[in-house]
């Protein structure tokens, strides 16, 4: 295809249809159709000889503007409710956090804290805030907003995006029983189960998204108040202080229940990002441009053709942001944006689905772009029911399938095959192996050679083309690898919270998006621990590992940056009556590191989607990665750039 005249969106699918239509045709029929259309392409392309690398080469705008299609227009500017594009984008131009993603090499980066550490057991973050750093009205950023902004965002309960990213600060309220994870329903649901595998906008605030809505109990519906036992008001004395804390004016301190080493590349995500003041102005779904920021571009204005954005001329590293204003051009479908790309009017088209066809015909341009996206597709067991119980049962399952005939199969190449939990590049060691001879040994071993007497699978997937087809394709593979039984029972995305509850399952479907590189907020946002609030003395941990190491709320050294660490030396003085919480599996299994799923097999990994895009020659720096966010403040676009002058052309 990179020879030959460019072809417009439509004339893709024109192709790709006739190509599916054909196939119905009788043979003698097909072959005329096809003899007379390889006559038709050949003559075309003789007379155009010329090859042309780009789906559109066009000139670059003569100013430095960058034109952005990245979705439909966003619901909110709020850093809370960023779920996903289109809305993470402009976040990530109108706030800075913490850190930043390195776009190239997905690595924190200094933002608004110019460095920051951490506690010998990695639960207590320290970060030094930049003292050049200001909103667009003028004062001064301070690690009073983020404390406050990170408390507001706690304190939304279902409304923030990503709740379960918070999951391990300290005094995070618990995520309510009947809120339905938000990798489920919203964002993991359409990227994983769809053959387009392009960036999923995720809707907020969906008031009727399905979630499961809560049964009154009795005593609700005779309007009386509930009794809780002893324990149960034992439990409601204990309060656990909220783990973030403003230690003078450019400290910043959080405390976590569970060790993590990658914290700094967790708060780069975008609703870690403060707001000004209370936040009020979000509550309304008037999209308002006059909202305070403190990034690299501020609001200027917000209409039907999109949102303008300018380079904010007080941002603390102005002189390294290159273009000066952004335009972000809102389209419907694929079709639109295609046609606004090859007319010149947009530098870059993402967050789009393509048909699989058209992606086959797009994939030979070289400003195509194709992404393995940090998304996971996988099967979860239940844990407590036999053989399940039995890890080599659950290896077995898990290295008997082949999932390379998935993804170049079921899924037409659309995703890359899943050989750990985390997209390549994380944890290289983790990876599980694909391997029938041992599958059939380890089920042996567990009282099941060649299968004999192995239970039928129970295995619930979504009620939709693709998962079926999958699903079909898995049990397949463990008839003919292990000589075992499936029954596949289709489920709408509204049950499967009912079924999970209550174990009725073997093993399940499931989809998370996966919005950091924080190996360990990852691994909790997959496997959904529980939180739980206890007294210091009732911990495995007590003493010796959970209260050992106490950080000083003094501030940072200027010079060194160093935390100051006090050791206690008398443990009597600890009070073993005050409160911490804990993170709990419901088989006491808890997986913090991918190395630890892969060898306890709590769930099998099947893919990881992809996103695709579509970004001009001239435009430089535009990264497009694993975690879908390429960074304005690294665009660079070279006006001097020009099509290569078509021979015949004047």
């Amino acid at each position: 295809m990179k020879a030959g005249k460019t072809v417009n969106y439509k004339e893709i699918c024109a192709r790709a249809s006739l190509f599916s239509f054909s196939r119905s045709f009788p043979a003698f029929l097909r072959f005329s159709v096809f003899c007379s259309l390889f006559l038709f392409v050949s003559c075309s392309e003789l007379k155009k000889p010329v090859p042309e690398p780009f789906y559109a080469e066009t000139k670059p705008p003569q100013i430095k503007e960058f034109r952005w299609s990245n979705g439909k227009m966003p619901k909110s500017f709020d850093p809370a409710r960023a779920a996903a594009a289109p809305e993470t984008d402009i976040v990530r131009a109108l706030f800075d956090g913490l850190t930043e993603t390195d776009s190239k090499t997905l690595k924190p980066i200094p933002a608004m804290a110019t460095e920051w550490s951490a506690s010998e057991d990695f639960k207590t973050w320290t970060f030094k805030l930049r003292r050049d750093a200001k909103w667009s009205n003028g004062k001064n950023v301070t690690a009073a907003d983020f404390a406050r902004s990170w408390k507001r965002l706690a304190d939304m309960s279902e409304q923030a995006a990503h709740r379960d990213l918070l999951q391990n600060i300290a005094g995070v309220p618990a995520k309510p029983e009947t809120e339905k994870p938000i990798s489920e329903e919203t964002g993991a649901e359409f990227l994983l189960n769809q053959l387009s595998f392009g960036k999923t906008p995720v809707p907020q605030n969906q008031a009727a998204s399905g979630k499961p809505s809560k049964t009154p109990t009795p005593a609700e519906q005779e309007n009386k108040p509930l009794e809780l036992d002893a324990n149960q008001k034992e439990e409601a004395k204990l309060e656990v202080k909220f783990g973030v804390e403003a230690v003078g004016d450019y400290i910043l301190k959080v405390s976590l229940i569970k060790a993590d080493k990658d914290f700094p590349a967790l708060v780069a995500h975008p609703i870690f990002r403060p707001v000004y003041g209370d936040g009020k102005e979000y509550e309304t779904d008037k999209l308002n441009a006059a909202i305070v920021t403190n990034g690299a571009f501020r609001i200027t204005s917000v209409g039907g053709d999109g949102i303008t954005l300018d380079r904010f001329d007080d941002y603390w590293n102005r002189e390294k942001i290159e273009i000066e204003r952004v335009r972000f051009v809102p389209t419907e479908n694929a079709e639109t944006a295609l046609e606004l790309y090859r007319a010149g009017e947009i530098d870059a088209v993402t967050n789009v689905n393509f048909e699989p066809l058209v992606l086959k015909l797009l994939t030979s341009y070289d400003d195509f772009r194709r992404t393995t996206h940090s998304a996971l597709n996988f099967y979860e067991f239940n844990r407590k029911n036999a053989p399940f119980n039995d890890r080599r049962v659950r290896e077995a399952l898990a290295i008997s399938i082949e999932r390379e005939r998935l993804t170049e199969g079921d899924m037409e190449g659309a995703t890359e095959p899943a050989l750990g939990f985390l997209p390549a590049g994380e944890n290289q060691k983790a990876k599980l192996v694909q391997d029938s001879e041992k599958a059939r040994q380890l089920l042996a071993e567990s009282g099941f050679p060649n299968g004999e007497n192995f239970p039928q699978v129970r295995l619930i997937v979504n009620r939709n083309d693709i998962q079926q087809r999958i699903a079909r394709s898995v049990a397949r593979m463990w008839k003919r690898n292990l000589n075992i039984d499936t029954e596949i029972i289709a489920k709408e995305a509204s049950e499967f919270e009912i079924v999970k509850k209550a174990g009725d399952f073997d093993i399940i479907r499931r989809g998370v998006v996966l919005p950091t590189i924080d190996e360990t907020a990852n691994m909790l946002t997959i496997f959904e621990p529980k939180k739980k609030i206890v007294k210091q003395s009732e911990t495995a941990e007590n003493l010796s590992q959970v209260n050992k190491i106490e950080t000083s709320t003094e501030p940072q050294s200027e010079t060194t940056g160093e935390t100051e660490v006090k050791i206690p030396t008398d443990e009597k003085a600890i009070d073993e009556n005050a409160a911490i919480e804990i993170l709990e599996s419901e088989d006491g299994m808890l997986f913090l590191t991918e190395a630890e799923a892969v060898s306890e097999f709590p769930a099998i990994p099947l893919y990881f989607p992809t996103s695709y895009s579509l970004v001009k020659p001239y435009i430089l720096g535009f990264e497009i990665n694993m975690l879908d966010a390429p960074l304005l403040k690294d665009i660079r676009i070279n006006n001097n750039w020009q099509p290569k002058e078509k021979k015949g052309e004047s």
